[in-house]
């Protein structure tokens, strides 16, 4: 699978930031499951980051692409220093990605060389009825 493919995983929600939202179970639960993806990401298990992560992410991208995209966007920035949660939106349909139920979350995140990011992560509800993140980005 060609780089563009991860970045089409990892862009695919770039444009559906524009209404950020609190609130509701299905965004508490998404948030959860991020949160517990992004210590995976922050503690370098990123072959357990891809396991974890929705079928539909496993299908578009290989383990050792995700491992290899991954560490050359992550290992540069350094340590996580700090995440807040900016906002979370519920939505049925994302360009480019099947309809289905998706929460776009924002951070803002601080790390040790890059003081100022922010990490979108959207989670899906999976096939097997659990929210798993199906997209990553970092601007």
């Amino acid at each position: 699978m060609k780089s563009t493919s991860v970045a089409a995983i990892i862009v695919l929600l770039v444009g559906c930031v524009a209404a950020v939202a609190f609130g509701g179970e299905r965004e508490d639960a998404a948030v959860k499951a991020a949160k517990e993806w992004l210590a995976l990401v922050d503690a370098g298990e990123y072959e357990e980051s891809w396991q974890e992560a929705a079928a539909y992410f496993r299908r578009a991208v290989t383990k050792d692409e995700w491992v290899a995209s991954l560490g050359a966007v992550r290992a540069p920035l350094g340590e996580t220093a700090s995440r807040g949660l900016k906002g979370a939106t519920y939505t049925t349909t994302l360009p480019g990605a099947p309809d289905g139920e998706y929460v776009v979350i924002q951070f803002d995140t601080g790390f040790s060389n890059k003081g100022s990011a922010v990490e979108t992560v959207t989670p899906m509800m999976d096939e097997d009825g659990r929210w798993r993140v199906s997209g990553y980005f970092i601007r």
